[in-house]
């Protein structure tokens, strides 16, 4: 059998295009639509996305010509970018009891997960022992931890030398630092060891919750003193994380959410460095958690132009190239997620993972589907896990270095999206930093401006959310809903600490008040050894907080950053209907044959079932209005939509509506379509509303609700 003949491919047979020539066609196949408006889209950020991007848009890009692991880092900080081993697969784990955390995190090691994310409850994170604590703080939103033996039943069986821990503390984390440093020393294992961090982000929380637990003084103190002690005994361990999530959840669009999280960045260095730390001890010690949405290349974009950015504002503090790194986490966005057909989640957060990866994650959290709904389960645990072993182990991302590297479209943006954030940067240290901003409020002024388009473009479908406002699934059957019982864990975690505190003999509780004593009177290089010696002698978190600050002075209040997911108004609505003793029922009202109405029919089913409402469509169209008429009057539904085409609506519309209103004056009468010569003429003969793509989704049900209930 003769081997196949080699075909040498002539590349001067296909002669290179101009962009004129590409535009000229372009143009005739749009047949006279203007190119700006169809071809040119326009982004929150204010950013103008051209439909084709050229090797000279490329060649103007000066971070291009840089490689991986080289300065400004736009391409990553490692030479061979994720082919050393990959990012970190660290999940997210908000169980209530150490019980729970421990027996999730050990299943989920055995099976992909090579990183620990500890999630504190709000009374840990506040530093209040549950016994002190109101009722719904202890078990709210993740781990409750007092005591080291709370820690050590959490991470029972685990080796904390060899899997890397990222724990959410909160505004602070140097009482939690004194529990892990003195469960490691207790087992024997060396602090010099530890991986991961201990994120403390007191403005993330000031932003996200409008109030601290201490002044931001006494933040950064504990900052400082904590940052400056694992320096010197657990330089592996970061001590600060930069959560950009309060930005993003509340609406941010990609230049205010860098551009603020950059400025968190700034002012943690400023405030450390005043401290007495160097800033090439400081800096390697910030890690940056940025949030990912579905607007890929965008989100690809932001994460490169956060290396850029972060490396300038490091250098501008005399930082050298190795403290210039950013430090990268990925987490999977919540405010594009859904509680109605909550698996399409598991399609967001795919595309979100697949952009945080190309974007050059250092660790990454992808949200199970049913985050948003309920504590994750197994299964959407496992599946939110094998999203990211999909793409290390299949789709072999962990081999590519800078995937989206060279491209003209990403450099240009990440260009654009790294200039238009440093100038905002600007605008924020001018106001005195971000501390300063806030609480003047212009951040979150500036982010609700954008959540408001953005709700606005989601009520009329522009931003389209699949299965809520827009095809959504009229049979659909909520996930059942299992949330921690905060009552009940209050109480049992309470009585734990009560046990402990009384099971201690005099001798040692007379040990813990002497520690604490020595922890009051500790020099600020001397704190966690203090702190450290207390737990071990049976001091709680709780106790260790308060002694830190008691000389603590006032805590901040400012206007928090709202926090919403832009499906929830539709959720409430469509909720609202379902919860009624019997569904509103809309009538459709077609005409003519088939081809004539279905166009309009269906989408006005689709338009109504947003908001749960039950339709009622007929089999074939009605002939004439007087057959519509005693159609719609043999309806239970108070709701008649008229469904035909605008050249059949002048000669059908005013004789149905004024035949149907004369029957029934109480009847809604709707039109599918908005025929804009007869409008005010269709609303003489009594038309109530008009439904069309450009309609206001939400207003129209809301409005409609009020009156068919």
């Amino acid at each position: 059998m003769s081997s196949p003949t080699k075909t040498e491919l002539n590349f001067s047979e296909f002669p290179p295009t101009s962009y004129e020539a590409w535009r000229k066609e372009a143009e005739v196949t749009l047949k006279g639509a203007p190119f700006e408006k169809k071809l040119i889209s326009k982004t929150y950020e204010g950013i103008d996305l051209q439909p084709i991007y050229l090797r000279a848009d490329g060649d103007k890009i000066e971070h291009a010509k840089s490689l991986p692991g080289y300065a400004p880092y736009v391409r990553g900080s490692k030479v061979l970018g994720q082919h050393l081993g990959g990012w970190e697969i660290s999940q997210e784990f908000t169980f209530s009891t150490p019980k729970e955390f421990n027996s999730a995190v050990r299943t989920d090691l055995e099976r992909g997960l090579t990183a620990i994310n500890l999630v504190l409850d709000q009374a840990t994170r506040n530093g209040i022992d549950p016994d002190s604590a109101k009722a719904g703080e202890v078990g709210k939103g993740g781990l409750s931890i007092a005591t080291l033996n709370d820690l050590k039943r959490a991470l029972e069986g685990i080796d904390l030398t060899r899997i890397p821990l990222f724990a959410r503390t909160g505004a602070s984390g140097l009482p939690f630092a004194a529990l892990l440093f003195a469960l490691t020393k207790n087992a024997g294992k060396q602090l010099s060891d530890l991986r991961g961090c201990i994120e403390m982000d007191p403005i993330g929380v000031v932003a996200h919750e409008g109030s601290l637990p201490q002044s931001f003084e006494e933040a950064y103190r504990e900052m400082a003193i904590l940052t400056g002690w694992a320096a010197e005994h657990a330089p592996k361990l970061q001590t600060v994380c930069v959560h950009s999530r309060s930005w993003h959840e509340g609406g941010a669009n990609a230049v205010q959410e860098l551009a603020f999280s950059i400025a968190t960045g700034a002012e943690y260095l400023r405030q450390l460095t005043k401290a007495g730390l160097d800033v090439n001890v400081v800096a390697p010690r910030i890690r940056f958690s940025i949030t990912v949405s579905t607007n890929f290349f965008l989100e690809i974009a932001k994460l490169r132009a956060a290396r850029l950015l972060w490396a300038q504002v490091v250098k501008a503090f005399g930082g050298n190239e190795e403290a210039q790194k950013l430090s990268l986490h990925v987490r999977t966005s919540n405010r594009n997620k859904t509680v109605y057909d909550p698996y399409v989640n598991m399609l967001r957060t795919t595309v979100e993972a697949f952009a945080g990866v190309v974007g050059g994650a250092d660790s990454m959290h992808v949200s199970p589907f049913d985050e948003v709904i309920r504590t994750p389960d197994d299964f959407s645990r496992r599946i939110a896990r094998n999203t990211q072993i999909i793409l290390q182990k299949e789709c072999h991302l962990e081999h590519v270095v800078d995937a989206a590297g060279g491209s003209w479209y990403v450099e240009t943006l990440t260009d654009k999206v790294a200039r238009k954030a440093w100038e905002l940067f600007q605008q924020v240290e001018g106001k005195g930093g971000i501390q300063k901003a806030l609480e003047a409020g212009f951040p979150q002024d500036a982010i609700a401006e954008v959540a408001k388009s953005r709700d606005k473009a989601a009520q009329s479908a522009k931003d389209r959310i699949l299965g809520t406002n827009v095809y959504p699934n009229a049979k659909e059957k909520l996930l059942e809903v299992h949330q921690p019982d905060l009552a009940a864990i209050y109480k049992r975690r309470s009585a734990e600490l009560a046990e402990f505190r009384t099971s201690s003999d005099q001798k040692l509780s007379t040990s813990v008040l002497d520690k604490l004593s020595q922890l009051l009177d500790s020099a600020p290089n001397r704190v966690l050894d203090a702190a450290i010696n207390a737990v071990s002698s049976g001091a709680s978190l709780g106790e260790i907080t308060r002694t830190i600050r008691s000389g603590d002075s006032a805590k901040p209040s400012i206007k928090p950053v709202k926090i919403s997911r832009q499906a929830e108004p539709f959720e409430q609505l469509r909720s609202s209907v379902e919860a009624l003793p019997k569904r509103p029922a809309i009538q459709l009202i077609p005409f003519g044959p088939l081809k004539q109405f279905k166009a309009r029919a269906d989408f006005s089913a689709g338009f109504f079932r947003v908001a749960g409402f039950e339709i009622i469509y007929p089999k074939k169209g009605f002939a004439t209005p007087d057959e519509a008429v005693k159609g719609a009057l043999e309806s239970p539904s108070k709701v008649s939509v008229i469904c035909s085409t605008d050249d059949t609506y002048p000669e059908l519309v005013p004789a149905f509506v004024k035949g149907l209103k004369a029957a029934d004056p109480k009847r809604i009468v709707i039109l599918a379509g908005y025929p804009t010569e007869h409008v005010e003429a269709f609303k003489q003969a009594g038309v109530d509303e008009f439904i069309h793509v450009r309609a206001n989704i939400y207003q129209v049900l809301s409005e409609l609700l009020k009156k068919v209930q």
